[in-house]
């Protein structure tokens, strides 16, 4: 950060209550976001309301990590979403009248301030790297969500309701499991099934294990399942 001074104060300075202010409601349109976004998939009204709960129950910034967190494994929860809408809401909540309203949206350098903080916050997605020949994933900053210990990772992107991480399907030596990008490694579903697909409906995972065939949901709860009709 650079040092404010006479010469560059309109330039540089950002008055730290109006950035917690924006942060706030930037926050609060993108709760209201995954709330449509919930809807849009079925999702009950007690659902929605639990999920709401949830969120009001953190801290800014452990609020700001939770939807970073949702977006990284729902992307489509964004799909269409432009940050400037997103942006100028959070103005409009914040300001007490229009004429403020207007003079911060012309303010060209601090839309663009705090659009790039927006997408600092927010667009932290994971990926997966190789060491030594296996397999973990990193986030944006770099820091380790799963070791690489695993022959084969397959990142996961799908509907869940609630603020849970969804584990990935993982390979390790010759059998597969699930595993949370929680930096402990994690163990969902243990290494004892011939493969895990992703489904398209809840319970999202369908695991082999020679004829039997399992359903496992995010949390790794087990069900008895049915063979696909391509298998029959």
């Amino acid at each position: 950060m650079k040092t404010i001074t006479e010469q560059n104060f309109d330039n540089e300075y950002i008055d730290c209550i109006e950035q917690e202010r924006i942060d706030k409601f930037v926050a609060d349109e993108l709760d209201r976001q995954i709330h449509r976004y919930i809807k849009a998939m079925s999702g009950s009204k007690q659902v929605m309301d639990e999920f709401i709960s949830r969120l009001k129950s953190l801290g800014q910034e452990e609020k700001e990590r939770a939807i970073a967190q949702y977006i990284d494994f729902h992307h489509k929860v964004i799909d269409g979403l432009d940050f400037r809408i997103v942006l100028a809401r959070a103005y409009a909540n914040y300001c007490d009248t229009f004429d403020y309203f207007k003079i911060l949206l012309a303010d060209r350098r601090k839309f663009d301030y705090y659009l790039e903080r927006i997408e600092d916050k927010y667009l932290q997605f994971h990926k997966v790297f190789e060491e030594n020949g296996k397999f973990g994933l990193r986030n944006q900053k770099g820091e380790v969500l799963i070791k690489p210990e695993f022959d084969f990772l397959r990142r996961v992107y799908c509907y869940v309701d609630d603020l849970a991480l969804i584990p990935l399907i993982a390979e390790k030596n010759g059998l597969f499991g699930l595993i949370l990008p929680d930096g402990g490694n994690t163990v969902v579903a243990d290494f004892i099934y011939d493969d895990i697909a992703l489904r398209d409906d809840y319970p999202h995972f369908e695991a082999t294990k020679g004829s039997e065939v399992f359903l496992i949901d995010h949390h790794g709860r087990v069900s008895p399942g049915q063979p696909s009709s391509c298998d029959i």
